[in-house]
């Protein structure tokens, strides 16, 4: 019995051992390896998404287009109707008044918080020494009944009513896949500033060779990826806004 348990002990503390020799940049380099290999990731020059956003009790149906050089747009469908209802063009970024559904230029502050995103696609993680970012891997954590890694990543830091604020996520990667399955970032502003939004991230697919999660949820909203379409012709009246409409 003794040999038995020593046997266990030597099991665990093997499994244990492994866990905390991982440093950030394996786990990264698993992940990459994983879902495609890094070197494809870097030659991505868009992707257009298409799906449903389920949030307070309405099916919103979307397209979301993101090209590596920054440009985006997000057309929605309300009560049968299209609308391109935010985008970027590498220098103007505007969305549509929820109230007017008129489209309207974003402040300086705004475009700004616009031009910190652009630079997480297709994923923080891609080269991120280059973009000024910095990981820490926190250790082991059970989430949602997984095992998984805890890597802490500090992003540039970000305006919010003309203060600088610090801009921290921390992702959550399986330790059998090494793909991310949780997202945690705090809310910076509005109502619920300081609330800790967890996003659950599933259901990877493979798409001309690269993996994508083609489901997301958080409290506030879920969203369901129907088709990832790779590198997409796009048209630049997409991103422009729409002067004189």
């Amino acid at each position: 019995m003794n040999a038995l348990k020593s046997i266990l002990v030597a099991i665990i503390l093997a499994i244990t051992t492994s866990f905390q020799a991982q440093t950030a940049d394996e786990i990264i380099n698993n992940y990459f390896e994983n879902t495609g290999g890094k070197e494809n990731w870097e030659k991505l020059k868009g992707i257009k998404m298409t799906g449903v956003m389920k949030m307070q009790n309405m099916e919103i149906p979307f397209e979301q287009i993101m090209m590596t050089d920054g440009r985006q747009s997000t057309t929605i469908e309300l009560q049968g109707n299209k609308m391109i209802w935010a985008a970027y063009d590498g220098e103007t970024s505007w969305s549509r008044n929820q109230m007017t559904m008129e489209a309207e230029k974003n402040d300086n502050e705004a475009t700004e918080k616009m031009k910190n995103l652009i630079k997480d696609w297709p994923s923080p993680f891609l080269n991120y020494k280059e973009k000024g970012y910095s990981i820490e891997l926190i250790g082991n954590e059970t989430i949602d009944g997984a095992d998984t890694f805890k890597i802490k990543v500090t992003k540039d830091p970000i305006m919010i009513n003309g203060k600088s604020e610090p801009n921290i996520s921390h992702y959550y990667f399986d330790t059998e896949n090494y793909v991310p399955i949780v997202i945690e970032e705090a809310v910076q502003d509005g109502p619920m500033k300081g609330k800790t939004i967890k996003m659950s991230i599933s259901d990877y697919q493979e798409v001309e060779g690269l993996y994508f999660p083609f489901s997301q949820s958080s409290e506030l909203q879920s969203i369901d990826f129907k088709e990832f379409d790779i590198d997409p012709e796009v048209d630049q009246a997409l991103f422009a806004f729409p002067e004189g409409k």
